[in-house]
Protein backbone atom coordinates (compact mmCIF):
# COMPACT_ATOMS: atom_id res chain seq x y z
CA UNK A 1 0.00 0.00 0.00
CA UNK A 2 1.26 3.32 -1.16
CA UNK A 3 1.71 6.33 1.26
CA UNK A 4 0.05 10.05 0.85
CA UNK A 5 2.55 12.74 0.64
CA UNK A 6 1.87 16.02 2.41
CA UNK A 7 1.11 18.73 -0.24
CA UNK A 8 0.76 22.39 -0.10
CA UNK A 9 -1.54 24.63 -2.21
CA UNK A 10 -0.61 28.04 -2.97
CA UNK A 11 -2.77 30.99 -4.67
CA UNK A 12 -2.51 31.06 -8.68
CA UNK A 13 -2.70 34.99 -8.23
CA UNK A 14 -1.58 35.88 -5.17
CA UNK A 15 0.94 33.15 -4.61
CA UNK A 16 0.40 32.48 -1.33
CA UNK A 17 0.05 29.68 0.08
CA UNK A 18 -3.54 28.97 1.96
CA UNK A 19 -3.86 25.15 2.22
CA UNK A 20 -1.82 21.59 3.15
CA UNK A 21 -3.75 18.47 1.87
CA UNK A 22 -2.78 14.56 0.98
CA UNK A 23 -2.71 12.81 -2.07
CA UNK A 24 -1.32 9.37 -2.99
CA UNK A 25 2.41 8.81 -4.50
CA UNK A 26 1.47 7.06 -7.54
CA UNK A 27 -0.44 10.43 -8.97
CA UNK A 28 2.25 11.86 -11.46
CA UNK A 29 0.40 15.54 -12.84
CA UNK A 30 0.52 18.24 -10.03
CA UNK A 31 -3.36 18.72 -7.81
CA UNK A 32 -5.27 21.44 -9.10
CA UNK A 33 -7.90 22.96 -7.32
CA UNK A 34 -10.78 25.28 -7.36
CA UNK A 35 -10.33 27.51 -3.50
CA UNK A 36 -10.92 30.48 -1.49
CA UNK A 37 -7.89 32.49 -1.18
CA UNK A 38 -8.87 34.77 1.93
CA UNK A 39 -5.75 37.12 0.50
CA UNK A 40 -7.53 37.91 -2.98
CA UNK A 41 -10.70 37.67 -0.99
CA UNK A 42 -12.43 35.24 -3.90
CA UNK A 43 -12.53 31.52 -5.78
CA UNK A 44 -9.21 31.38 -7.49
CA UNK A 45 -7.70 28.32 -9.04
CA UNK A 46 -4.58 26.62 -6.83
CA UNK A 47 -1.93 25.01 -7.56
CA UNK A 48 0.61 22.04 -5.77
CA UNK A 49 4.07 23.82 -4.82
CA UNK A 50 7.03 21.95 -3.90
Amino acid sequence: MAKDDKIILACEICMSRNYTTNRSKNSKKRLELQKFCPKCNKKTLHKETK
